[in-house]
């Protein structure tokens, strides 16, 4: 069920868009000078709306008239002297294959002077005219990557450690000065007195 109502909106928004219609210049499809006190071709263009690809028809005497797609500053000056296209048929089917606007004059110049001028605006097709709202995405959620850690500073030259001092206390060292030389033979030679005088002694007593 949910297939076939996909597939009817397509096509109802589809017809929507392709749907093309077919006016006739000022209502009746006479392309000529309007009579007095008859709505102008403008008031009358006014009034309806047109659209891309929708189409106007001029009905008009073949070997009397024609009309003339021209530019803005020869529509105002009704300049029938370099037009931007011209159709000279007597029955004329123009098709609006783009917005904007579109300036038509009579190929008469007096005609054109006299009120047998045209101004259509065309708007340009909406694809969304439906009011279909557009479907929600289902993607997910993409993380924010995590912050960067700020870079560290270096230190600063106050809070940097001294230098080692290049003098460096004297300790005085543990290990004793070694003896004098000039004591042992002051020991030796008392040493051998003593020795002496010991027979003496053994004598004596």
């Amino acid at each position: 069920m949910a297939k076939g109502l996909v597939v009817t909106l397509c096509f109802v928004l589809l017809v929507s868009v392709t749907a093309a219609t077919q006016f006739k210049v000022g209502g009746s499809g006479e392309w000529k000078v309007p009579e007095s006190g008859a709505k102008s071709y403008n008031q009358w263009a006014e009034a309806n709306r047109f659209k891309m690809d929708d189409n106007i028809a001029f009905t008009y005497p073949a070997n009397q008239d024609s009309v003339l797609l021209v530019d803005l500053n020869a529509y105002n000056s009704c300049d029938v002297s370099s037009p931007i296209d011209r159709f000279t048929d007597g029955n004329t089917i123009f098709t609006f294959a783009r917005s904007g606007s579109f300036y038509f004059i009579s190929g008469n110049q007096d005609n054109c002077k006299n009120g047998e001028k045209l101004h259509i605006v065309v708007l340009a097709n909406r694809n969304n005219s439906t009011g279909l709202a557009p479907s929600p995405s289902l993607s997910p959620p993409v993380e924010a990557p995590p912050a960067e850690a700020p870079p560290a500073e270096a230190p600063s030259a106050s809070s940097a450690p001294p230098p080692p001092s290049d003098q460096g206390e004297i300790t005085p060292s543990s290990t004793p000065p070694p003896p004098n030389a000039a004591s042992f033979p002051m020991i030796s030679l008392m040493g051998i007195l003593g020795l002496a005088f010991v027979p003496f002694l053994n004598i004596l007593v």
